[in-house]
């Protein structure tokens, strides 16, 4: 069953119509109930606040990395553990084709279902995924295999465990070795980018986020609880921290948007799919063209330039 948020109601019930008039064999009555969702979709997509454009980053329907490997990769073998501790699911990695093109894919995993869900520990990875990461790309560095990381996480895991096997170290580590590795990267935020667990697989050659996607240092929540005390004020919070993609792409903080279906992926996945492939291997297009010493020297000048302000 479809999951609907507050926001599309009205596109619910044309839809359920749309299925009564099929079962009815009504036509016709089904041709103008599609032109009526269309309507209602433009007037409703095109309209978003920043908290909804956050809830659909976060709709349960919403295509995971997982789901993105299933659609767009072939031949595709997963690659497991960090060869340190042991192998957090909340990471993925898989080396396989997309398009006949060679590509070691990382992405955060949040699982679907009770079980899953604990399993892939709602997305939030411990130090050994983000070493596992890093060990998945360097393999990837040696064979000069371009690598595309998915980032949907809600940040890196706080427990103590995961501090005391040094998360904040292997964020970090990240930083620094994805920002020198030698062969193409492309990262791209499918779903909620969050704080530094979203940044360790967030370097690249390429960062751009999808359509409805989020990107933030601190949950609105959690900034709500904090500048607040008042957990109503989420949504002014989620205006005030300027987290859309439409926001990151004009304080230049985002290479590019993906435009993903206006419906959004999680109602149009296949749509969603092929929007995110044509930019990797655009993106992957360009970045062949570009000399290796000069890409780097690019991806070094760009993540200088973060932060930088006139007045």
């Amino acid at each position: 069953m479809a999951t609907y948020l507050d926001l599309e109601q009205k596109i619910k019930q044309i839809e359920e119509q749309i299925e009564s008039a099929r079962a009815r064999g009504d036509d016709a009555a089904v041709e103008i109930l599609k032109k009526e969702l269309e309507k209602e979709v433009a007037k409703t997509y095109k309209n978003l606040s920043d908290f909804q454009k956050l809830q659909l980053a976060r709709h349960p329907d919403r295509p995971y990395a997982l789901d993105y490997v299933r659609m767009l990769m072939s031949d595709s073998v997963e690659i497991h553990g960090d060869r340190n501790y042991r192998d957090d699911p909340a990471i993925i990695c898989y080396l396989g084709y997309i398009d006949g093109q060679k590509t070691m894919l990382i992405g955060e995993q949040k699982g679907r279902g009770t079980k899953n869900k604990i399993k892939r520990n709602f997305g939030m990875p411990h130090p050994e995924g983000y070493r596992k990461a890093l060990r998945a790309a360097k393999m990837a560095e040696k064979f000069d295999i371009p690598i595309l990381m998915l980032i949907d996480t809600p940040g890196a895991y706080p427990g103590i465990g995961a501090e005391e096997r040094g998360q904040s170290e292997a964020i970090a580590k990240n930083l620094l070795e994805f920002s020198r590795l030698k062969t193409p990267t492309v990262s791209i935020v499918i779903g909620e980018g969050g704080s530094g667990g979203a940044l360790a697989i967030g370097v690249a050659d390429r960062l751009a986020m999808m359509r409805y996607s989020v990107f933030s240092v601190i949950s609105p929540e959690g900034c709500a609880a904090i500048l607040w005390n008042d957990p109503t004020k989420v949504e002014q919070a989620t205006k005030a921290l300027k987290i859309t993609a439409e926001d990151l792409k004009e304080l230049n903080l985002i290479d590019d948007i993906i435009e993903e279906p206006l419906i959004g992926a999680h109602r149009d996945k296949e749509g969603a799919a092929t929007a995110l492939k044509s930019y990797y291997l655009k993106a992957l297009e360009e970045l062949r063209e570009t000399p290796q010493e000069e890409r780097l020297r690019q991806r070094y000048e760009k993540l200088l330039s973060k932060g930088a302000f006139k007045e």
